[in-house]
C-alpha cells in the first residue's frame, strides 16, 4: 500500500511545520509519508528540537528546506501550518488537497518572554495544538470535501 504523502508547508521551515512533520511521522508513520518544507529557509529552531524531544520525538536530523527541493514529489495534501505560507504558497504541479491549519508562531509568542523556561511553554503550546491536530489528521485527509 502506498503511503499518503502530505507536505507540511511554513514560512521558514524551521518550527511549525518540522514539528508537524515529526508528529506525523511518529503517529501514522505506517500511513502517512510526511514531508515538510518553507517558502524561504531559516535553519532548525533548537527549542522547538528541544521541546519535541521532551515529547519523545526527535527531529535534530530534520533540516530546513525549501519548498523547491520538493516541487517533484506528487503530493495527496499541503497542508499549511502558518497563514504567511497559506497566502503566499506555491502552485506546485500535481498537487492534491489543499488543507491550511494555522497555527501561532512560537518565535513570536516567545519574544517579549524573559524567562528561559517560560519561552519554552509558548514552544510546548503550539507543540501540542499540533499534536492535537496530527492525531485527527488522516479523518480530515479521506473526509469528503
Amino acid at each position: 500500500m502506498d503511503k499518503t504523502k502530505v507536505l507540511f508547508l511554513c514560512t521558514g521551515n524551521s518550527c511549525r511545520s518540522q514539528m508537524a512533520e515529526g508528529w506525523a511521522r511518529y503517529l501514522h508513520g505506517g500511513i502517512l509519508a510526511p514531508y515538510s518544507a518553507g517558502i524561504e529557509v531559516h535553519g532548525m529552531n533548537r527549542n522547538a528540537v528541544q521541546v519535541m524531544a521532551e515529547a519523545g520525538i526527535d527531529i535534530s536530523s530534520h533540516r530546513s528546506k525549501h519548498v523547491e527541493e520538493v516541487q517533484d514529489i506528487p503530493f495527496d495534501a499541503i497542508i499549511t501550518v502558518c497563514d504567511h505560507a497559506h497566502e503566499t504558497c506555491p502552485f506546485l504541479p500535481g498537487e492534491g488537497k489543499h488543507i491550511h491549519a494555522g497555527f501561532d508562531d512560537p518565535p513570536r509568542l516567545a519574544e517579549s518572554v524573559h524567562d528561559p523556561e517560560k519561552k519554552l511553554d509558548c514552544y510546548r503550546k503550539v507543540r501540542d495544538e499540533i499534536r492535537d491536530f496530527i492525531t485527527q489528521l488522516p479523518d480530515v485527509l479521506w473526509a469528503s470535501p
